[in-house]
Formats: structure tokens, sequence, C-alpha cells
């Protein structure tokens, strides 16, 4: 694709400029670091666009700040304040559980992240933003606290322009199968292979 040019022009009845501005779903996964971070930049594209920005965070404690939070929070503050850019809502989705999920059972986990969807389902039928960060949520895919196929259905589904974005390892073979652009993070090198631990700025 030079220059941002498609290979190949479908003969599917659209215009250009129709297919242009089609709503995507996309799927950033694979095993290195960076699908968040790809994520958070696309979503500050969509903010300077004026886009409604909602954030969903599955696997993150509620205690956990990472800066992200911090700068799309304060890029809310912005658009509330002066009318630049979109509106942000930031959300974890299942508070007090991450990787170590010392508070709850598993089954209160699984609770939390279903109800995460359903909200997030509600938002989608309501077209309520224009680009939707699904931080983390392969997992609870994975872990089958959240159904794949209704996820797959209500996706495809979904009305009006609203983009959304999943991250997370292990994506599963529905969900990459009807996403437009899919994205596998592949190690080459890391830092922790050398010994040395996630720092300031680069992990958080």
């Amino acid at each position: 694709m030079p220059q941002g040019q498609p290979s190949v022009t479908p003969v599917d009845g659209l215009t250009t400029r129709q297919r242009r501005n089609r709503p995507l779903l996309l799927v950033h996964t694979g095993e290195m670091k960076g699908k968040s971070t790809s994520a958070f930049g696309l979503a500050l594209r969509g903010w300077n666009q004026g886009w409604s920005i909602g954030v969903f965070q599955f696997v993150k404690s509620a205690k956990w700040k990472v800066g992200e939070e911090t700068a799309f929070r304060a890029l809310g503050r912005v658009h509330e304040e002066t009318g630049e850019g979109g509106p942000v809502e930031w959300h974890k989705m299942g508070e007090g559980w991450s990787w170590s999920r010392k508070a709850g059972s598993d089954e209160d986990h699984a609770a939390a992240a279903l109800e995460g969807w359903r909200e997030i389902s509600r938002r989608l039928a309501a077209e309520q933003h224009g680009l939707y960060v699904l931080d983390e949520f392969t997992y609870p895919l994975k872990w089958g606290w959240i159904d794949v196929d209704e996820v797959v259905s209500t996706l495809v589904d979904r009305p009006g322009h609203q983009h959304v974005v999943i991250t997370g390892r292990n994506a599963p073979d529905k969900l990459v199968q009807v996403a437009d652009l899919v994205v596998e993070m592949t190690k080459v090198k890391h830092p922790m292979d050398a010994g040395q631990k996630g720092q300031k700025g680069i992990e958080w």
C-alpha cells in the first residue's frame, strides 16, 4: 500500500468516500508489548478529530494509574473547558482485579467483566462513542467470562459510525476473522531479555 493507496479496488457498490469512511474493527494481539500503546495512539488521533473516546480496561487494577489514563483525563478536561478535541471517558471494568487477582473470587471477576461488556453493548446500541478502546479485552474472552459469539455478533451489527479497537494476547479466531485490521506484535528484542525491568515513561 504505497502512500496509503489500496492494492485492489473491490466491486462492492460503494463510492470511494463511503469505503473510506466505513467504521472499522481493529485487533491488536500478539505476545509483544505495544498493543495498548498503539491503540492509545489511535485514540489520540480520534480525539483530535473531535470523536467521543471511550476507554474500557479489562485487566488493570483500579489502583494502577497508567500514564495514558492521566493524559486522556487531561484531554477530557481540555475538551470540557475549551471545546477542543472530543470528550473522553475512561473506565476500569471490574475494578479491583488484575493479573494478581488478589481481591475477590473468579466468579466475582467474571461477573464484573461481563457487566463491563454489557455496558459497552448498551453504549454501542446508543452510538455513544466514535472510538472504543477495549483494552486487554481478549483475556476475559479467552477465560470464558464473556461469550465470543455474542461479542462478534454485537460488534459486526453495531449501528452508526463507531470504530472499535481491541487489545490483548491470543485474540479468538472468530474475532480475528471479522476484524478489518489485525496486528500481531512479535518480539525481536526486549530489554527484559538483558535483565532490565520496566521503567517510567516506557511501561507506564
